[in-house]
């Protein structure tokens, strides 16, 4: 396949593992994306960043591809991650049901959603055939034909309390091990992760101002899902920011709420970090705090297409290495 076809049929899978506190294991699971079953490194794969939190015991690792090998990279990682973690020893503030936790498969370009949600479906399929102990649930574009998102999923199956693995009911496979837990596979528009740290201990505040930016919320940023953390000795309002469509979004200007991009001559817009910030900021001051800073775990959904088209167009396999991990 040509770089230039490869271009146009990019796919991205944010990878979330339980663990972040051995860097050797994340590391190693990173790269098993890389590799085909000869050992040899694959020219149409890149591991775009890695992102470890290790208070969360959680990290992010960002894998980019052909559509046609993301499946096969993605599951090369998951068979090295389920060896490495065990659950029944796992800890951490971050809430969790897998070693493997979830496999979100995201568009870049020239793929539409239910072809991501294909490659998600036979993904799931593969793994607990390739795990013993290994169970599934889906959602959005996997989970057919309801396509309930995952924070459905996630309320149904108390992911929020950690609740115990034998009374879980997974989608594919059998009843969760507890060394395993139960992975989410889906497929959905690209959804970013961004993190505001308030400068205070008072968890209950932050879940106050977490609630009020709640896309679910009457005033709340469309779009954006949070929870409060305490992390680092501070609280930490964690945010998921999903793309959606909308036709009576215009404002999309650098310094605007919203921020827009294209795929597959789809329109999608997403709340902008910037925006989010602010809006952390001021109900903060209006309580009497400050903001410490942002972060941004990988990458807007542009961001993203831009680094994997390079990295795989120039064959950089280790492309989180030259970027130095998560950008601020």
């Amino acid at each position: 396949m040509s770089s230039c076809r490869v271009g146009l049929h990019l796919a991205a899978c944010l990878l979330n593992i339980s663990e972040a506190r051995k860097k050797s294991i994340v590391e190693n699971i990173a790269k098993a994306a890389l590799l085909e079953r000869n050992g040899q490194r694959h020219p149409e794969v890149s591991v775009l960043n890695v992102f470890s939190d290790p208070e969360y015991n959680r990290s992010v690792i960002t894998i980019a591809a052909s559509i046609d090998e993301l499946g096969n990279s993605v599951l090369a990682a998951c068979l090295e991650a389920f060896q490495s973690i065990d659950m029944e020893v796992q800890e951490g503030i971050h809430p969790c049901l897998g070693a493997v936790d979830l496999i979100p498969i995201y568009p870049l370009s020239g793929v539409g959603v239910e072809e991501c949600g294909a490659v998600a479906r036979s993904l799931a399929e593969n793994l607990v055939l390739s795990v013993p102990g290994c169970s599934v649930f889906l959602f959005g574009e996997a989970d057919l034909p309801e396509k309930r998102p995952l924070v459905q999923r996630r309320k149904q199956l108390g992911w929020f309390t950690r609740r115990d693995f034998s009374t879980l009911k997974s989608d594919l496979g059998a009843a969760p091990a507890r060394r395993c837990g139960l992975t989410g596979i889906g497929a959905s528009p690209y959804v970013m992760n961004c993190n505001v740290t308030i400068d205070s201990q008072d968890l209950a505040l932050g879940k106050e101002i977490a609630s009020a930016i709640r896309g679910s919320n009457v005033n709340g940023l469309k779009g954006v899902q949070t929870m409060a953390f305490p992390h680092e000795g501070k609280i930490e309002i964690a945010c998921n920011v999903e793309s959606f469509e909308d036709q009576e979004v215009t404002e999309t200007s650098e310094g605007s709420q919203y921020m827009a991009y294209s795929v597959l001559g789809d329109h999608f817009y997403y709340i902008s970090p910037h925006y989010i910030e602010a809006q952390v900021k001021k109900l903060a001051s209006d309580r009497g705090i400050g903001t410490i800073g942002r972060a941004l775990i990988g990458f807007t959904p542009q961001e993203c297409k831009s680094c994997a088209e390079y990295a795989i167009r120039e064959s950089i396999g280790e492309f989180w290495k030259i970027r130095e991990g998560v950008f601020m």
